[in-house]
C-alpha cells in the first residue's frame, strides 16, 4: 500500500474537531505520520494532549514539537487550552515551551523532498515563521492543505485571524517558492458537516482511538450544542479528495483594519490555490467513521 508522508500542524485543545482529525490521521491506513507540531497559547499543553490521544493506542513514537505560543504581530486571541483541564491521568509526554515545531518542520521537509503533505489546521503562524524563514520550504512539499479561510462568505475566518501576517505568508502573498498543490477548506464548507452532542456522544461510544478524546469533548460541550467537522474533513479530503468539489483561484490576505485576516478568492482558472466548494457531507461522515473504527 502506498502511504502519503503528513505532518499534522493543530491547535487542538481549543475546538474539539482538532482531536478528531490527529484520531483520523492516525487511524487512516494509508497516512504515514511523520509528526504533530502544536501552535498558538499553551503549545506545550496542546502537545501533551496529541501525546495522550498517541499513546492510548500506542503511538507514542509519533514526533510531537511544540510550536509558536504567540502570533508574528498581533495579540493572539486564543490564550489557553482549555480542553488540556481533562487530562487527567491519560499516560502522555510532558514539553517543554521551547518553540521546537519549526525546525522540525523544515529538517523533515528538506528530508523528504516532494513528498510531505502538510495539514494546518490552527493559526498558520508555524507555517507562516517557516516559509518566512527557509523560503525554498514551499516548493519541496507535496502539498499544502489548509483549514483556513472563508471564500464564498464575506467575513473572518479563526485561524485566519488569529494570525493575519502568517497567513499572508502561507499564501503566498510574499515573494516565496510555492507549493506545488495549494488546497483550503474554508468554514463556507466545511461548516456544512455537523452533528449535535447527543448524536457525538452516542457515534464516538466505544471506539478505542477516542477514549481521550471523549474526555475532551465534554470541556468542548460545557460551551457547544455540537461539533462541527472542520478539521476532520480537511484530514479526510487528503486521502478521500472526491468527498468535496474544488475551484481554482486566487486568494489574498487583507492586512489592513476592519477586514485584518479575511481571505479574499478570486477564481481563475491558472490560479496557484485551490478551495472547497461543495462537500458530499454524508460520504465524509460515512469515510471518518468507517476510519475511525478500524
Amino acid at each position: 500500500m502506498n502511504k502519503t508522508k503528513v505532518i499534522l500542524d493543530t491547535d487542538i485543545g481549543t475546538d474539539i474537531d482538532d482531536a478528531l482529525a490527529l484520531a483520523y490521521l492516525l487511524k487512516e491506513p494509508r497516512c504515514e505520520l511523520l509528526g504533530v507540531t502544536t501552535v498558538t497559547g499553551e503549545a506545550n499543553l496542546r502537545a501533551e494532549m496529541c501525546s495522550a490521544i498517541c499513546h492510548n493506542i500506542g503511538r507514542g513514537g509519533v514526533p510531537i514539537h511544540v510550536g509558536c505560543d504567540r502570533a508574528m504581530l498581533v495579540d493572539i486571541m486564543q490564550k489557553q487550552a482549555q480542553q488540556a483541564a481533562a487530562l487527567g491521568a491519560w499516560r502522555r509526554d510532558r514539553f517543554a515551551t521551547k518553540n521546537t515545531a519549526v525546525e522540525f518542520l523544515r529538517a523533515t521537509i528538506r528530508a523528504n523532498p516532494g513528498e510531505v503533505t502538510l495539514i494546518a489546521i490552527g493559526p498558520m503562524t508555524n507555517v507562516g515563521l517557516l516559509f518566512a524563514t527557509d523560503p525554498e520550504i514551499p516548493a519541496l512539499l507535496k502539498e499544502l492543505v489548509l483549514m483556513c479561510g472563508m471564500f464564498r462568505l464575506v467575513g473572518g475566518e479563526w485561524n485566519a485571524i488569529n494570525d493575519p501576517h502568517a497567513t499572508a505568508v502561507t499564501y503566498g502573498n510574499t515573494m516565496h517558492a510555492k507549493p506545488p498543490r495549494h488546497t483550503s477548506f474554508g468554514i463556507d464548507v466545511t461548516r456544512k458537516c455537523v452533528w449535535p452532542a447527543a448524536e457525538c456522544r452516542e457515534k464516538f461510544s466505544g471506539i478505542p482511538v477516542l477514549a481521550p478524546v471523549r474526555d475532551f469533548a465534554e470541556i468542548w460541550f460545557q460551551r457547544a450544542s455540537h461539533i462541527t467537522f472542520h478539521d476532520p474533513l480537511a484530514a479526510a479530503c487528503i486521502f478521500h479528495p472526491d468527498i468535496c468539489q474544488y475551484e481554482t483561484g486566487e486568494v489574498k490576505i487583507s492586512l489592513h483594519e476592519p477586514t485584518l485576516g479575511w481571505t479574499v478568492f478570486r477564481p481563475d482558472a491558472k490560479g496557484p490555490h485551490i478551495v472547497a466548494s461543495e462537500v458530499d457531507v454524508p460520504r465524509f461522515f460515512d469515510t471518518f467513521l468507517n476510519t475511525i473504527k478500524q
